[in-house]
């Protein structure tokens, strides 16, 4: 039997004694990272929202199996925010879609969430009006047509189900009840406010694809009615993308429960108060490019010198060799390799470990 079968669906109970410790550690990193954007500059600050916001879209979609550019993502993230954005990609129609759900979700926090909101932000996922090579109905709930939704995995005949959503017809009175609540006035804290909305939205799963991706605006969207602030420099989903298994049990879990969901809320604060200290790794990174930049300000670089150079300060992975300068510069292995040499004698790269075309370069004030 899965929750909305229960007969007091959707009357969800938790532990409040449980969740307190949980949601004064939340509140507690929240505040620390508040304090500590407010003593970066705003161009500092406004550097981090845009690799944050980058992160949060591609990590959401990388959740479901979907992956972005991150260029197009930042592009398009730093176009509609007003920010630089020049040398960067043109974004795809499909990355302006989800770029355009995220940002609504948070930019316009206070705004009414309604059906035609979703159904919006639900076209904006699939443009084509296709998810992969499957035509779906798109900006408008499913009806089930080929059988009940199911959350399965595995291969062809052999598929396990995780999870039955609610038969179609009861989709729209679900949704009525849930945009009634997630809208209404009420003295629940904010931050299991959000834990609920994902859960519930989730379970309902109204649309024949993209759920999971609107679920996690729907969260983020009450995370920032909790700090009433458009502007959040922590990213949800990238942890919950770091520990996405946990996520599908806790959720799977849940859902084949009691209505007693402090599991899952204990598990939503955990994972915030990770996602909120995780971010300390990307203030980091926005702080030490910033202050490369201004030791060298005024000082000669090609276009793709600056490119690479940006992808070693944002953490790239891995050796830096002149074959991946090479595939990240769009240019010759000769010209990469001129490039490192002259990075190398101006004392900003330094040679590593190898040999010939096997030599690795890293940074030489911050390796």
């Amino acid at each position: 039997m899965y929750v909305w079968e229960l007969p007091d669906w959707p009357g969800f109970t938790w532990d409040e004694v449980k969740l307190l410790k949980l949601v004064a550690n939340a509140r507690h990193e929240q505040g620390r990272l508040l304090g500590r954007m407010e003593t970066m500059g705003f161009d500092l600050q406004n550097e981090a929202l845009l690799e944050i916001l980058t992160q949060d879209v591609i990590k959401s979609s990388e959740i479901e199996g979907e992956r972005l550019d991150a260029g197009q993502v930042r592009s398009s993230i730093a176009r509609r925010l007003g920010l630089e954005y020049a040398g960067l990609p043109e974004a795809e129609r499909q990355v302006e879609g989800v770029v355009e759900m995220m940002l609504d979700a948070t930019q316009n926090f206070a705004q009414r969430l309604d059906e035609e909101r979703l159904y919006g932000w639900h076209a904006a996922l699939f443009p084509t009006g296709r998810s992969g090579i499957r035509r779906i109905r798109v900006g408008m709930w499913r009806e089930d047509e080929n059988g009940p939704m199911q959350v399965v995995s595995g291969p062809m005949n052999r598929e396990r189900v995780h999870y039955q959503a609610p038969p179609a017809e009861r989709v729209p009175s679900e949704m009525k009840k849930f945009l009634e609540w997630f809208n209404g006035e009420d003295d629940e804290e904010p931050l299991i406010k959000a834990a609920k909305a994902h859960l519930w939205f989730v379970t309902i799963h109204p649309f024949e694809d993209g759920n999971g991706r609107i679920a996690r605006a729907i969260a983020d969207m009450a995370l920032a009615r909790s700090e009433d602030s458009e502007r959040r420099f922590y990213s949800m989903s990238a942890q919950i993308q770091l520990e996405r298994r946990d996520y599908y049990d806790v959720l799977e879990q849940t859902q084949k429960s009691t209505l007693d969901v402090t599991s899952w809320m204990e598990w939503f604060l955990d994972c915030l108060t990770r996602a909120i200290k995780g971010s300390q790794e990307t203030l980091s990174s926005v702080t030490k490019k910033a202050r490369f930049w201004e030791q060298h300000a005024g000082e000669p670089f090609n276009q793709r010198q600056a490119k690479v150079l940006n992808h070693l300060l944002e953490g790239f992975g891995g050796n830096m060799t002149t074959s991946r300068w090479a595939s990240i510069a769009h240019c010759s292995q000769d010209t990469a390799h001129r490039d490192i040499l002259n990075l190398i004698d101006r004392g900003i790269l330094e040679r590593g470990a190898g040999r010939g075309r096997s030599t690795s370069y890293s940074l030489m004030s911050y390796k």
